[in-house]
């Protein structure tokens, strides 16, 4: 069992952790949330002993084996295989001894068996291969890789030698949609505890059972996921939110009476007792929350579709084609999620949309007035480390006014301190909202996010989603966020194998694909067919002309309404005239109401075609 006990620790002077306690019993998988720049990190660092507690205690069963993932492993010559199966220290020690005595060979033996050290190849490499780590590739070098897969590398480590405490910093910021969802079910099954930082819902919901929420300097453990955590919270918030009203009413009814009667003498005592009342009163400690700040996308002007075709688009680099045989289409209102493993070809596809990569063969037509915004992980790189967002900014919109520019960044969570810090001194989240702002800036009719969420906690990723649900302009998304892409994207497209087609099922489907080793689910009744693509278009199309009906009908009536309701067409109209009038309004009000059915009616069979 982990216990916290009553620990502060403060950085340069400010609290961040304060008499917090917790106690996780033994086995069980908790995620620990709370807003970036609480003290999670932190906390981890306490947990192994790292930095040391101003006051209180953390124990842990005596003996009881900490792991984590610090750093990524170096680029040295060892292959991947070797590198993870010398995470386990016992067993190399036990198979490099050497010994004549017969007793000790035993024992070696015995305790060989014991820790079943003999699947210990299988067994890493089954971690390397669900983090997506081929055959081959794991007989390779670590210096064959970069910093990100050999961040793979450690946790594949870390996974392998299976610790008593396993401590987890956002392991799926470094993983593709395919490696998070294998860890998720590895999770899952660990045998051991599991403390798990993460922003990600699907994660929280599946592999842990328990929530440490760290918030106002304190510590809260839900026995629960993360949707029934967010559930009671919002419930005890309520409850604080109810007695926070009832005490600002009691301390206003009585500072009302000392201000009315603190200069009576007849009434000063009990005025000076009102006053130490007032001072006895205390709110009930809520959620020190930061306002949920929305990203503000600019809006595009329509352009008539497709916006994006290609026919028989073959793309690469140099001379090896990567993806070949490509006939797609993109319309302005598709919201589209890019499936596969990595290494397939996602991110050479994004690029081939964006117009970073050209055709090798083939045809791909562009609207001529399209405007591409590309956002992906590297950019947070490039910003330039000595300058500002500001700076940022200004290099993009030279004649803007500061208080303009100042306005843009406010509208991606970026505050009036934040805006004049160096790049590099942002975090990981600023640095996101930044490289979101830049690639939005001249309202892209397509915006292509590659892991947009990496380092947005969960609030902000709330509201990424709810910007790109208003957003007019066409998505393409690649996420191992599975609630962001279940929330966003409509359209399926699996990148595999040279090829890139419609995935004609959902997102859970895929899921459960994935887990069960890309092995086709047992054989189902035969589903209807599905609507095609072209009836899909159609359909849409039709509630967009329903749609427009609706809006002309309306207008008509609002200028009859304004008509009727006109004192001087009473004083100069006939009779009959009035009648007309009156007609003709019925009319409207009769036609508006069918033209309303008619546009429910397209609108229904639409979501019906998109679900399938």
């Amino acid at each position: 069992m982990l216990r916290i006990s009553d620990i502060t620790y403060s950085v340069e002077g400010r609290p961040l952790i304060e008499a917090a306690s917790a106690v996780i019993p033994t086995g069980h998988k908790v995620g620990v949330v709370g807003r970036n720049g609480t003290g999670k990190t932190t906390l981890f660092r306490l947990i192994r002993g790292e930095l040391t507690l101003e006051g209180g205690t953390i124990d842990l069963p005596k003996g009881a084996r900490i792991g984590g993932v610090s750093q990524e492993v170096p680029g040295s010559d060892t292959s991947l295989l070797d590198t993870v199966l010398a995470a386990d220290t016992e067993r190399l020690a036990l198979m490099a001894e050497d010994t004549d005595d017969p007793h000790r060979i035993a024992e070696i033996q015995t305790r060989l068996t014991d820790i079943d050290a003999w699947s210990a190849e299988a067994r890493a490499s089954a971690i390397l291969k669900g983090l997506g780590f081929s055959d081959a590739e794991q007989r390779m070098p670590c210096s064959g890789f970069s910093g990100g897969w050999r961040m793979r590398v450690a946790l594949a480590a870390v996974l392998f030698s299976a610790p008593d405490l396993l401590l987890l910093d956002e392991p799926t910021n470094y993983l593709d949609l395919e490696g998070a969802l294998w860890l998720e079910s590895y999770l899952a099954r660990y045998p051991h505890t599991v403390l798990v930082i993460s922003h990600d819902r699907g994660l929280l919901n599946r592999a842990v059972g328990g929530i440490l929420h760290l918030e106002d300097r304190k510590l809260t453990y839900y026995a629960t996921p993360y949707d029934r955590f967010a559930e009671q919270r919002a419930a005890r918030l309520a409850v604080a939110e109810a007695q926070n009203r009832k005490a600002q009413e009691r301390k206003a009814h009585l500072q009302s009476f000392v201000d009315r009667f603190r200069a009576k003498a007849s009434k000063a005592k009990q005025a000076q007792s009102r006053l130490k009342m007032i001072e006895r009163i205390t709110l009930t400690a809520t959620p020190q929350e930061a306002a949920l700040r929305a990203f503000s996308f600019p809006e595009p002007e329509e352009l008539s579709p497709p916006i994006i075709t290609t026919d028989g688009v073959a793309v690469g680099y140099g001379d090896t084609t990567v993806l070949d045989r490509l006939s797609l289409r993109i319309d302005q209102d598709d919201r589209i999620a890019l499936l596969g493993r990595n290494g397939e070809g996602k991110s050479t596809l994004s690029k081939l949309l964006s117009g970073k990569l050209q055709p090798q063969t083939g045809t791909f037509t562009a609207h001529g007035k399209l405007r591409v915004g590309y956002f992906a992980q590297h950019q947070l790189e490039e910003l330039r480390p000595d300058e500002t967002p500001l700076d940022h900014l200004r290099r993009e919109r030279p004649d803007e006014a500061p208080g303009r520019l100042r306005a843009r960044l406010a509208g991606f969570g970026l505050t009036a301190d934040q805006v004049e810090l160096p790049a590099a001194k942002l975090s990981g989240g600023q640095k996101a909202r930044l490289s979101l702002l830049l690639a939005t800036l001249d309202a892209p009719h397509l915006l292509i996010l590659d892991e947009p969420t990496n380092h947005l906690d969960i609030e902000s990723r709330e509201a990424l989603v709810e910007a790109l649900t208003a957003y007019s302009g066409a998505v393409v998304l690649v996420s191992h966020d599975m609630h962001l892409l279940s929330l966003v994207a409509d359209r399926l497209w699996l990148v595999k194998g040279g090829r890139v087609t419609a995935f004609d099922d959902d997102l859970e489907a895929y899921r459960k694909l994935l887990i069960s080793g890309d092995k086709p689910a047992k054989p189902e009744k035969p589903k209807a067919p599905r609507p095609s693509r072209d009836r899909i278009l159609e359909l849409r199309a039709e509630v967009r002309k329903c749609e427009a009906r609706v809006t002309r009908i309306e207008e008509m009536r609002e200028k009859l309404a304004a008509k009727l309701a006109d004192p001087a067409l009473y004083e100069a109209a006939q009779a009959n005239e009035l009648e007309t009038w009156n007609r003709k309004y019925v009319e409207v009000m009769e036609g508006l109401e069918r033209a309303e059915t008619l546009w429910l009616a397209a609108q229904e069979k639409l979501d019906a075609a998109e679900a399938g």
